[in-house]
């Protein structure tokens, strides 16, 4: 409709009418006030705004909600009584002088007990009286008196060891030898045990306080052995425990090593034995197809120890069969780079006719190979050891060392031979 070209293109009385000029005709611009100030080049929108405002209205000084571009929400004061306040005296229950004391409190807790004095919390001493002393409680190298005076102070001071064995009167009990801190322990609570089992019904159970005061004494004997070590030998025991690490970290070795060695003569005897069952079942020319799959199922089982891993490609769709001889990712740089000169000293090729015969005993021939230059990696490694044991031994007993029979290196050439005529 012409009204709603009109309204878009902004057309009122005689320009409401659409003709070609008006169409063509460009928009006239709208006059800016002379008044307006632009915002200066390399200004920030953020720090324009604050300087400036749409009405030329100055900044706040402070935060307000009286613009319309502040629209936080004002703060709703609860309309309930303030609840007033008192400064009142109290006593505190803890204390025995009666000291009275001023805070300030709430009008409506006055009268009421000390809020912090259920934390006040005291151990209860056993008390004894004279006749349980004398019949159960004596000691010949402990007086009543001297009994007495501890258990006043365990009570004072809330078994507080320490302070109980600084405030002990030592001038007062004197003796040729001191009591120590575990004397005094091991006093009280012999005492309480006594008093426990005395006080007790027949035949009930008594949790008894187990202090071995003996055991105390060491403890603190080696604390302060400990406390009064020299430098030098806190440095000398730091040397020690630094060489106690190198010789575990050296043990591990050795005995992972071993445990290599193990599975590699493991893995040839297994070997060994899964070819004489299946040269056996050719020869009797029983169940041949059950001893394939059993020989085919031993390899699989060897190639997961030692040697290589083919993957086994079981997904849908179609697959060259050349990836089969594709070297997995688990062989390294180095033990590919030692098979490709094998290879070569062999004359074999490295990417033969990828038939299903020859994929699998191409396969087999080179998790061979890596397995044996496993052994050959090992052999060399103890007879490195070896003979580092012989330099010690040497160096510890000159001339007396024993005969050791010299196996020589490893006859790499003949045992791929061998490795090449198995797998033929």
């Amino acid at each position: 409709m012409a009204s709603d070209v009109c309204d878009i293109l902004e057309l009122k009385g005689e320009e409401s009418k659409v003709t070609k000029a008006s169409l063509l005709q460009p928009k006239k611009k709208v006059k800016t006030k002379d008044n307006a100030f632009k915002r200066p080049e390399g200004m920030h929108r953020e720090l324009y705004a604050l300087l400036y405002h749409d009405n030329m209205d100055k900044p706040p000084l402070m935060p307000t909600d009286t613009l319309p571009s502040y629209n936080t929400a004002k703060v709703k004061l609860g309309c309930s009584v303030v609840r007033p306040w008192k400064w009142m005296a109290f006593t505190n229950p803890a204390r025995s002088d009666g000291g009275v004391f001023h805070h300030w409190r709430r009008a409506e807790d006055q009268g009421k007990d000390y809020s912090f004095a259920k934390f006040n919390k005291s151990i209860q001493v056993p008390v004894y009286s004279e006749q349980e002393y004398q019949r159960y409680l004596s000691k010949e190298n402990w007086t009543e008196e001297e009994t007495d005076h501890l258990f006043d102070l365990c009570r004072r001071f809330d078994l507080r060891w320490h302070v109980i064995f600084d405030r002990f009167d030592h001038q007062r009990f004197v003796r040729d030898v001191p009591r120590s801190l575990e004397d005094i322990k091991e006093r009280f609570y012999h005492i309480c045990n006594v008093l426990k089992k005395t006080r007790s019904d027949p035949g009930e159970s008594v949790d008894e306080v187990v202090f071995d005061a003996d055991h105390e004494r060491r403890r603190r004997q080696q604390l302060m052995r400990l406390f009064a070590r020299t430098e030098e030998e806190v440095e000398e025991e730091q040397m020690l425990i630094q060489e106690l690490k190198k010789i575990e970290a050296r043990k591990r070795d050795r005995e992972k090593k071993s445990q290599d060695l193990q599975k590699l003569i493991a893995f040839d005897s297994t070997n060994d034995r899964a070819r004489r069952v299946e040269r056996k079942s050719t020869k009797k020319k029983l169940s041949i197809g059950q001893s394939k799959k059993d020989s085919t199922l031993d390899d699989k089982a060897l190639e997961t120890t030692f040697g290589i891993r083919f993957p086994d490609y079981k997904s849908a769709g179609v697959m060259l069969r050349s990836q089969a001889m594709k070297l997995p990712n688990s062989v390294g740089q180095k033990k590919a780079k030692s098979l490709e000169l094998l290879l070569n000293e062999l004359k074999v090729d490295q990417q033969p006719m990828p038939t299903e015969a020859v994929v699998q005993l191409f396969n087999k021939l080179r998790s061979d190979m890596v397995y044996l230059y496993d052994l050959k990696v090992a052999y060399a490694n103890y007879e490195m050891d070896l003979q580092t044991l012989r330099y010690r031994w040497d160096a510890l007993a000159p001339g007396l060392l024993p005969p050791i029979e010299d196996l020589g290196p490893i006859n790499l050439q003949s045992g791929i031979l061998n490795i090449k005529q198995s797998t033929s």
